[in-house]
C-alpha cells in the first residue's frame, strides 16, 4: 500500500510540475511578424538552401554583383544601403528583410556607417546550382 501511495504522490507531483510549466509557457505567447513576402519569378525549383552570415566592415561597399539564384536575407546588425539596378535605393536596418532576384545586378549593398553590419543570406539553390555570387567588373 505504501508503494501505491508513493506512486500516486509522485504522479500528482509530476502532474503539478507539468501544469505549472505549461502555465508559465502559456504566459509567453507566440508572435509572428511579417518581414517579407515575395514570389519567385521566374519560378524556381529549390532543392537546397545555403545560409551564410556575412559581415561588412565599417564603410565597406560590396562590388557590383549578381546571384545566379534568388537570395533572401535579414539584417542582423547595423544598416545597409541596398539597390537593385534600375530601382530606388533602400535603406535597411537591423531586423529588415531583403530579396535579391536571380540574375539581376546589385549596384549597392553597402555599409555606409562607422560600425560593422551583419546579415544572414539564404541562397535558394536548385539541384545543379553551385555558384552563389558572380562579381561583375565595372
Amino acid at each position: 500500500m505504501k508503494q501505491t501511495g508513493t506512486l500516486w504522490l509522485s504522479i500528482l507531483f509530476a502532474s503539478t510540475i507539468a501544469t505549472e510549466l505549461l502555465s508559465a509557457n502559456a504566459a509567453i505567447p507566440v508572435a509572428r511578424r511579417a518581414l517579407l513576402s515575395i514570389a519567385l519569378t521566374p519560378e524556381k525549383a529549390v532543392s537546397r538552401v545555403e545560409i551564410k552570415e556575412v559581415t561588412l566592415g565599417p564603410n565597406q561597399k560590396a562590388p557590383l554583383h549578381l546571384h545566379p539564384g534568388p537570395v533572401v536575407g535579414l539584417i542582423t546588425a547595423g544598416e545597409i544601403t541596398f539597390q537593385i539596378e534600375g530601382e530606388a535605393a533602400q535603406h535597411l536596418k537591423t531586423g529588415d528583410a531583403f530579396y535579391e532576384p536571380a540574375n539581376q545586378r546589385i549596384t549597392h549593398f553597402d555599409n555606409d556607417h562607422a560600425e560593422p553590419a551583419k546579415f544572414a543570406a539564404f541562397y535558394l539553390l536548385g539541384q545543379d546550382d553551385h555558384e552563389l555570387i558572380r562579381l561583375i567588373a565595372p
